[in-house]
């Protein structure tokens, strides 16, 4: 017995030194993550002394940490985040990772092939990930299908990035929110940057069964006018609420769901009456639209932070002045009216429009939202658990309880004393392997 002891503890401590390689791969045996402080965005409230149990990519139990090693015939592969505080691993649901970025260069998207755009996408999915952003939901590209590929990618391991969902292209009128005004005359843009382009509500329908037959999770219909777009305006609405109903109904016959980018009052309940399940910016939403939303159950995603990084960059490197006018004109009533939809109990999911600023600053967001109106706990509930909700995916995602993907982050300091701590993660897990 005191050999077999001898032989526990020599395997033990070999396991402990093992796990601060970042770079260990998944072994045929448990992982047991020793977590600090877990916080439990189910329950709302921070536990300590438990050990999160993974076996290949899933988490099997959350328990009190055993002692060497009796509880347990096999102990396993031991990652030491004792000195952490450990989340669920963090999803942004409003990213463009497959995209050439925001500039002052308006033609920089045509400039860039579909091959750079899938090699930028990919270098935006590593950084986003080691960002502690282990999930997002990506909500479209000017290279129509470049989400797709990255996608494919990651699922496959040619790639390090985080779980993605993907559009596709955008569901958008003719010279709207959706496509890349200004540049050339659009009918001479090449076809993939067309894919979603719909001028009735018939071509919407087959758009989206389209974009559906080529690997798109969900749709994103374009409702209203961009604030980064040339010739729009935010506060008018564009597809109508009849193909808005379209895109709803041929998406929920295959199974998706339909987001909706949407600034305006008017273009916010056209999308809210056909049936989406969550608008994207709300910028200019006005009591009934939130009271529509509230009652429907559909979700705002509200990026509340990028309208500082697009005044203060945009002006210094020279965007276009219409993006700047109409950047100011949303920026404060979209905060004000995201404290109002706090107030309201409105469903609030984490959505920051990564790749207007640069990706990786994810997590810039969180101050912000404890600054109009969130607790340090909700903040992190939406960009964990209630993303989930809004994906469908509570059961694999989004909280640390058995049977959900072993997504984890771990920070210095206490996130709910402080959330701006989540801007700098220490280490990340993704489905039971370390990525950072």
């Amino acid at each position: 017995m005191r050999k077999l002891a001898l032989l526990c503890a020599g395997l033990w401590a070999s396991l402990v030194s093992c796990a601060a390689n970042a770079d260990v791969k998944r072994l045929p045996i448990p992982t047991i993550v020793k977590a600090g402080r877990l916080v439990d965005v189910e329950s709302g409230v921070v536990r300590t002394g438990l050990c999160i149990w993974i076996e290949n990519d899933v988490i099997t139990s959350v328990e009190p940490c055993p002692k060497l090693p009796k509880d347990r015939l096999l102990v396993g592969r031991v990652v030491d985040w004792s000195a952490y505080s450990v989340l669920p691993g963090l999803i942004d649901l409003h990213t463009h990772l497959a995209d050439a970025g925001q500039s002052a260069d308006l033609a920089l998207p045509l400039k860039t092939s579909p091959a750079a755009t899938a090699l930028v996408g990919a270098h935006n999915a590593r950084v986003t990930l080691e960002a502690g952003f282990t999930t997002v939901r990506d909500v479209g590209t000017y290279r129509g299908l470049t989400d797709v590929a990255l996608k494919d990618a990651i699922n496959a391991g040619h790639v390090p990035g985080p779980r993605m969902f993907v559009a596709g292209a955008y569901i958008t009128t003719p010279e709207g929110g959706g496509e890349l005004n200004g540049v050339v005359p659009n009918e001479q843009l090449p076809a993939d940057m067309r894919l979603g382009v719909a001028s009735s509500p018939d071509e919407a329908a087959r758009k989206t069964a389209f974009l559906i037959e080529q690997g798109a999770d969900f749709i994103k219909t374009i409702a209203t006018g961009a604030v980064l777009a040339i010739g729009t305006e935010p506060g008018e609405p564009e597809l109508t609420e009849a193909q808005l109903r379209a895109v709803v109904e041929t998406a929920r016959a295959k199974g998706k769901f339909v987001t909706a980018h949407a600034h305006g009052a008017v273009g916010i309940k056209n999308a809210i009456r056909a049936g989406v399940r969550s608008i994207e910016h709300a910028s200019l939403i006005d009591d009934e639209a939130l009271a529509m939303a509230k009652a429907s159950g559909t979700w705002l995603v509200m990026d509340i932070y990028n309208g500082d990084y697009i005044d203060d960059i945009g002006t210094r490197e020279g965007w276009p002045q219409e993006y700047l006018r109409k950047n100011r004109e949303t920026t404060d009533v979209q905060r004000n009216r995201f404290a109002k939809a706090v107030k309201m109990g409105v469903k609030l999911a984490y959505g920051t429009d990564s790749g207007v600023y640069p990706h990786g600053g994810n997590a810039r967001q969180f101050a912000y939202m404890v600054r109009y109106g969130m607790t340090p706990m909700q903040a992190i509930q939406s960009a964990t658990i209630r993303a989930a909700e809004l994906l469908g995916k509570e059961g694999e995602l989004g909280s640390i309880a058995p049977g959900r993907f072993a997504d984890l982050v771990a920070v210095e300091g206490d996130p709910l004393a402080d959330v701006r701590i989540l801007e700098s993660v220490a280490h990340v897990m993704k489905g039971g392997l370390l990525a950072k």
